[in-house]
């Protein structure tokens, strides 16, 4: 194995922090997990911690960027797997109601943070920032496929019932609240794509 080869490998011990720290962050919350049971939980030192990770905060913003990540890869595979702008925007919908229906579903992980950090300067609501407008414009490049015309007022429309099951999600029955958020997005979808019909 080359020097570049180690290099280019992820540090098990940064690996293991940062997947101790997204499971506990996400379950628990952000404020009420210390530093100190990170570093128990992921049978690390002090020491090796702070090698990885500067402070608390730095490894909040690294929890939400792998779950940005995350996100990322399952809305590509879905844009691979769907050459339809329409399909896509409803499988996307479809992988968001399996989500809200997965054990442990406690919200999303990014409407979770932005609670827990008022400051609109903060790196971590600025992290955030930056995953919902990459969602933002995804949406809005699918939805003007669909029917240029209102796009953008379709794709915040989108997000505006995402983030309402995903707030429901985890406060009522979440069969019930994927139900109704697919049955809003289908008629999204099929009312936005009308106006193409229409203009043409």
């Amino acid at each position: 194995m080359t020097s570049s080869e180690v290099q280019a490998r992820p540090s098990e011990a940064r690996t293991r922090l940062l997947n101790t720290a997204t499971r506990i962050f996400y379950a628990e919350g952000i404020h009420a997990v210390g530093v100190d049971r990170i570093i128990a939980e992921a049978k690390v030192t002090r020491a090796t911690f702070y090698r990885h990770f500067p402070g608390k905060e730095t490894l909040v913003v690294s929890y939400l960027h792998s779950v940005h990540e995350m996100d990322r890869s399952g809305v590509e595979a879905i844009l691979a797997a769907n050459p339809s702008a329409a399909d896509a925007l409803l499988a996307i919908a479809g992988s968001i109601a399996e989500q809200i229906q997965s054990p442990g579903f406690r919200g999303c992980a990014f409407l979770n943070a932005a609670a827990e950090f008022p400051d609109a300067e903060h790196p971590v609501r600025k992290e955030i920032a930056a995953h919902r407008q990459w969602f933002a414009n995804t949406l809005t490049t699918l939805m003007a496929q669909v029917a240029e015309d209102t796009s953008d007022a379709a794709a915040r429309h989108f997000i505006m019932l995402r983030d309402g099951a995903m707030a429901a999600g985890c406060l009522f029955d979440p069969a019930l609240v994927t139900e109704t958020f697919l049955r809003g997005i289908e008629g999204l979808v099929r009312i936005h794509g009308q106006r193409r019909q229409a203009g043409s």
